[in-house]
């Protein structure tokens, strides 16, 4: 028979324990009332074993241990003569959950988020949790402004004790910001304010942005930005009192409400420097750019502070602490400072440490460090390690930090953190035409060969008018001082007799071997040394400009090409760069002793300027020369072109320059020319959200291709403007580009969308 014991609940209430029974010796113990549990989980839990003494507060302490698993919602403990029974009902557990009616989230999402709150398959129901849950979500919906979204939970008794749990959805729509006011704006216009505003009300972009909807860090941002609007312009004491946001009845509306004190305008009558000058004090002034007279910025002060802190950083003071103490004259409207200067202790660099790098090998990363070990800390040689490692192009992110080592006063680490991206490239192209019918062209390209920071390429070209295949192997660090070493294997064959291009054919084939020198931190010279063999075919419809020169040089000529470089790159990023200067210059001149004797020039100056923290202006120029010398004439073949997403974008590729007049057919044939100048201005911005993966922007072109033969047909620049885009998508880098050509001739022949495309792995 059965004695029940006293509740543990009911004993709990009193200070003195009452026994339900006599203390007796456990023989056995038996659970009853489990369904999925293992009754060994259950023995393991509690605190009598076999054997040992049960008594009245060793009951309750097992019933108080079963209960904390959350596996029973009852638990009691029974005796049966000498035996302890443990008798049980289990929560049920969760067998599914189903949603119906999400749309706004990804469901994989909401799964994943709602294990992490305990609600999964497999799990214990708890009903507590399921209500935290379903408050949790409907949070997530007010984030994206679905006010009036409702969230019915239905659990479902299955059998074998589970249930299934159903989320019934209703989203409703996104409540839109209907109006923001400012309340107690009087010195600058209300559109003015809002401008500097993220949040907006509904517009052209809004759907894709999600401005026009509130959110509670955006309005915080947003206040933050018109309190800095204000005081760089000279209100010292601009407040936001308070702030209301209410919503419509139907819960679509939204109307936010600012209400601002702008304070008085006031000028900078003095600014003194005070403290430890381990810098001449004459040389920190000239680092100090607001001056007396000026309307308040704090901007500009900020910016002080920050350059003198800079400075003593290239110094070594790494822990300099700068700081400007006002002194405001409310009636005259006046306001001092005094900079306090404290540099600290002259730090230097215990260790470089350098995370993230899983096929990257760390010489390749440390080899781009100009901040050494050992060596004085130098904040502008931080900065420098880490743009050339941004412009390795082998990292989609690059933080360094630089904290200071625990127990010491004049040392830190400088930590390296990288976040690899892929450094293959493959680019595919398949297209067709009249002529061609089918063209097939692509390129393999390792950046970071094997995580050696080398480059390996392969580049194949297949159509009915020209094959090109292309083998190039580079070492960026040949030697330890940076040398670089490579080498090209080339073939090309070229078929132009069914083209626009003047008709002839030829068939290449060479190599070369290049070396790079740096000549300082952003500078490079290169040179190279090639050997090219090119043979030429004319026919009856090739000018005669083509004909005379094979008939003078021959069919078969040899070329030695020697190629003398100049880069120097000076640009904050490697794929959308915002700020910088790039510019490059070569010379390519076949030698003496060749059956070819000629140069070529080139120059290209690019320059990135931020004219906002959203707009990049970029100004692009290129021009090129090129002659024969000795007894050779330039070949025809050497030729400069222009045309297409690379230099002016509406005009098919390749199709601008001189044309010369096929006599017997009335037809003209592009020949390309011995001079090229090409201009590109383009206003640049990202989209938020993907500002390192997309970019747009608004183009103007200019260019043309020149030829010195009177007989040659030419025109001046042609002009052409329009909208780009360019995407490092899933799938691989894109750029696309809409042009109208802005001046086109009767022999201009024009293409509105151009693009690249390629596949990243």
């Amino acid at each position: 028979m059965k004695k029940p014991l006293l509740s543990i609940l009911i004993a709990s209430l009193f200070s003195t324990p009452v026994l339900a029974f006599e203390p007796f010796a456990v023989k056995d113990i038996r659970v009853e009332g489990i369904q999925r549990t293992e009754a060994g989980t259950v023995f393991g839990y509690l605190p009598v074993k076999v054997g040992e003494t049960l008594t009245d507060e060793k009951a309750a302490q097992s019933i108080k241990a079963l209960f904390a698993t959350g596996f029973f919602k009852d638990v009691r403990i029974e005796v049966e003569k000498d035996v302890m029974v443990v008798v049980v009902q289990e929560r049920p557990a969760i067998a599914t959950i189903n949603f119906v009616g999400l749309k706004e989230f990804d469901k994989d999402v909401i799964v994943k988020a709602l294990k992490e709150t305990g609600i999964a398959d497999g799990r214990i129901f708890d009903r507590a949790l399921l209500e935290k849950a379903e408050q949790e979500l409907k949070r997530q919906y007010l984030t994206r402004g679905k006010y009036a979204a409702n969230i019915t939970t239905t659990v479902t008794p299955l059998e074998r004790n589970r249930v299934g749990i159903n989320f019934n959805i209703e989203e409703g729509v996104a409540a839109k910001i209907k109006q923001i006011n400012l309340v107690g704006a009087k010195a600058f216009s209300e559109k003015e304010l809002l401008s500097q505003f993220e949040l907006t009300t509904p517009g052209l972009l809004t759907w894709y942005t999600k401005n026009d909807q509130y959110s509670r860090q955006k309005l915080s941002a947003d206040l933050e930005k018109l309190k800095s609007f204000y005081m760089n312009q000279g209100y010292l004491e601009f407040a936001v009192e308070s702030t209301q946001v209410s919503i419509s009845p139907d819960k679509r509306d939204v109307y936010i409400t600012a209400n601002i004190v702008e304070g008085e305008r006031f000028q900078v009558s003095s600014v003194k420097m005070a403290g430890d000058f381990s810098i001449s004090e004459e040389e920190l002034k000239k680092l100090v750019t607001i001056k007396p007279g000026d309307v308040f910025s704090r901007e500009k002060l900020n910016g002080t502070t920050k350059a003198i802190s800079d400075r003593l950083g290239k110094e070594g003071y790494a822990f300099a602490n700068v700081n400007a103490a006002p002194e405001i004259d409310k009636e005259k409207r006046k306001v001092a400072f005094t900079i306090f200067v404290d540099p600290g202790k002259r730090v230097y660099v215990r260790r470089v440490n350098v995370t993230g790098n899983t096929k990257t090998r760390d010489e390749v990363i440390r080899r781009e460090m100009r901040q050494m070990e050992g060596g004085w800390y130098d904040a502008d040689k931080v900065t420098a390690s880490k743009q050339r490692l941004d412009r390795l192009g082998f990292f989609g992110d690059v933080a360094i930090e630089t904290p200071a080592v625990s127990g010491t006063a004049d040392q830190l680490d400088v930590n390296v953190n990288v976040t690899e991206k892929p450094t293959g490239n493959l680019m595919l192209g398949l297209g067709t035409s009249s002529v061609d019918k089918i063209i097939v062209s692509g390129s393999i390209a390792q950046n970071n060969f094997m995580g050696s920071g080398n480059n390996v390429a392969i580049q194949v070209n297949s159509a009915k008018t020209y094959r090109t295949y292309v083998f190039s192997y580079t070492n960026p660090y040949f030697t330890q001082d940076g040398v670089s070493q490579g080498f090209d294997l080339y073939q090309r064959t070229v078929n132009t007799r069914t083209t626009a291009i003047a008709a002839y054919s030829s068939s290449s084939y060479g190599g070369g071997l290049r070396f790079g020198f740096p000549i300082g931190e952003k500078e490079s010279l290169g040179v190279g040394l090639g050997v090219d063999s090119t043979t030429i075919t004319t026919y009856d419809s090739s000018p005669g400009y083509y004909k005379d020169y094979v008939s003078k040089f021959g069919a078969t000529n040899l070329s030695i090409p020697l190629t003398l470089s100049w880069v120097s790159d000076g640009k904050n990023s490697f794929f959308f760069p915002t700020r910088g200067t790039f510019q490059r210059a070569s010379v390519e001149v076949a030698l003496p002793g060749g059956d070819l004797t000629y140069y070529r020039a080139s120059y290209q100056l690019q320059h990135f300027i931020p004219l906002t923290s959203k707009f990049t202006l970029m100004l692009n120029g290129e021009v090129g020369y090129a002659d024969g010398y000795g007894d050779s004439g330039l070949p025809f073949f050497k030729n400069f072109y222009a045309g297409g997403i690379g230099s002016v974008r509406g005009y098919k590729a390749s199709s601008l320059g001189p044309i010369t007049r096929d006599v017997s057919t009335g037809n003209n044939f592009r020949i390309g020319g011995n001079r090229r100048v090409i201009g590109n201005a383009e206003l640049l911005w990202g989209i938020p959200g993907m500002e390192k993966s997309f970019r747009m922007g608004w183009f103007f072109d200019a260019g043309q291709v020149y030829g010195n033969d009177t007989a040659q047909l030419s025109s001046g620049l042609r002009y052409s403007t329009g909208i780009t885009a360019s995407w490092i998508s899933p799938i691989g880098p894109l750029k696309f580009s809409f042009g109208r050509p802005l001046n086109k001739q009767a022999s201009d022949r024009t293409e509105s969308f151009q693009f690249q495309m390629g596949t990243t792995f």
